[in-house]
């Protein structure tokens, strides 16, 4: 069997940093707009929605859902056509387009302008901005892993979710600068617009950065060796379904348990801590900008310690100990800005070996020639039905039941969902990602001792 250090190519420190920050941007760009929705939310649907209607708030939530519902379509689309055309063009379309349907959502006029086409440019806007997002988040995973070493692939994957993070924390510091300094007129009228028209320039500097960096080297060898351009997409889907279901079922396990907790922890809880709780509306920025800040310090550690003692031990410790404490935490959040900010923390932190290890497990869960497809397919399916719609289903849960402790509930039963696919998964800790089979199996480690001999 051949060491991980035989099968890694080289790649100059000066293109492997600007691959990372390639990568990186793209997700900041995406969750610089879930953080300023989320963080928006209260004001977009005074803005767009009905004065009179006493679900606006929810009607807006729906829109943040209606995105991750159409991102499976986008994963179709865009999956398959990276891994035929290659990881680079993809992303280089799909952060523009990302940024473009953010940036216009800061352009529509309010409902008493336009009535009932401001809820609907809304909506639709979001199904671009979810199209767009299907083919990103699995294709940044894919460059960023293909890129980095095998043996440090946690810790340079972790600065995709420094990213995911940095874009949520700009997106939430923007927004509580604006209301710190903006009264409540001007915020309802045009402040709330600002955070969406900063999304523009962004995306254009993301789509730069990407247009300056070579393809992966992965997928040049690959490319070079087969004939995968001339493969057809929906061929590539059906590849993925017939030959890695075992693959997509597994990771589809661990993507519920991950996204019920991302989006239940950043996207949700500014609404569930002013609205269920009564915090504040600065309260309710703050808890989350803390909490994240320092989830942004301790990744790249984790990330470097999943080096060291594999991505399935750092996944256990985590489903197990966020199974254990949501529901001590969520009570206290509830006792008031301290209990909340300590209470998220705790839960963030123990989030934090999902999250800095997500582009050094899930692309090597899958062979180079249906990696992107794959990925972008078994994420988004799951994302859009589990992880997306958290926000909307917690709402929903509260306002019928009264129980203000269902976040807790459903981050519980999606960890033991994670822990049931868990079980399954190959450690791919220092093995490489090269070649047409399965990272990690028998078969991989064969044909890495064949590359590494030509």
């Amino acid at each position: 069997m051949s060491t991980p250090s035989a099968t890694q190519k080289n790649v100059d420190p000066s293109v492997l940093r600007k691959a990372i920050g390639a990568s990186a941007i793209g997700n900041a760009v995406e969750w610089f707009d879930y953080g300023i929705y989320a963080y928006g939310t209260t004001y977009i649907a005074m803005a767009l929605f009905p004065e009179d209607s006493t679900n606006a708030v929810l009607f807006t939530l729906v829109g943040f859902a209606l995105s991750f519902l159409i991102r499976p379509l986008g994963g179709i689309f865009w999956g398959p056509l990276g891994d035929k055309i290659g990881r680079k063009k993809v992303l280089a379309l799909t952060i523009i387009l990302m940024a473009s349907a953010t940036f216009c959502v800061g352009l529509i006029p309010s409902y008493s302008t336009i009535g009932l086409a401001a809820p609907i440019l809304l909506y639709l806007l979001r199904i671009i901005q979810g199209f767009s997002t299907g083919g990103e988040y699995g294709g940044a995973a894919t460059f960023m892993a293909e890129y980095a070493p095998d043996r440090r692939r946690g810790f340079y994957g972790s600065f995709l979710e420094f990213g995911t993070l940095a874009g949520f924390n700009g997106g939430a510091l923007l927004m509580l600068g604006l209301i710190t300094f903006l009264d409540e007129s001007a915020m309802q009228s045009w402040g709330w617009r600002i955070p969406f028209l900063v999304a523009g320039p962004l995306g254009l500097v993301g789509m730069y950065l990407r247009s300056r960096i070579e393809d992966t080297p992965v997928f040049r060898e690959l490319e070079e060796r087969t004939e995968e351009a001339e493969v057809g997409a929906m061929t590539k889907l059906k590849e993925v379904l017939s030959d890695y279901l075992p693959q997509v079922l597994k990771l589809f396990g661990l993507v519920i348990a991950l996204n019920v907790v991302n989006y239940t922890l950043l996207s949700y809880m500014p609404t569930y801590l002013r609205n269920t709780i009564d915090l504040g509306q600065e309260g309710a920025l703050i808890v989350p900008i803390i909490g994240q800040l320092m989830m942004m310090v301790v990744l790249p550690f984790v990330g470097a310690l999943s080096d060291r003692v594999g991505r399935k031990p750092m996944w256990a410790v985590s489903l197990v100990g966020l199974a254990v404490l949501a529901i001590p935490m969520f009570h206290l959040m509830g006792t008031g800005l301290t209990g909340a900010i300590v209470g998220f923390a705790v839960l963030g932190l123990l989030y934090t070996p999902q999250l800095a290890t997500i582009s050094a497990t899930f692309p090597a869960m899958f062979p180079t020639q249906v990696r992107f497809a794959a990925l972008a397919l078994s994420y988004n399916v799951a994302t859009s039905l589990f992880g997306g719609t958290a926000p909307l289903v917690n709402e929903a849960l509260i306002e019928n039941t009264g129980d203000q402790m269902w976040p807790a509930y459903y981050m519980i039963i999606a960890c033991v969902i994670g822990l049931l696919a868990l079980w399954k998964v190959v450690e791919t800790k220092g093995v490489s990602i090269r070649g047409s089979e399965v990272p990690g199996t028998p078969e991989a480690f064969a044909e890495q001792e064949d590359l590494a001999k030509t």
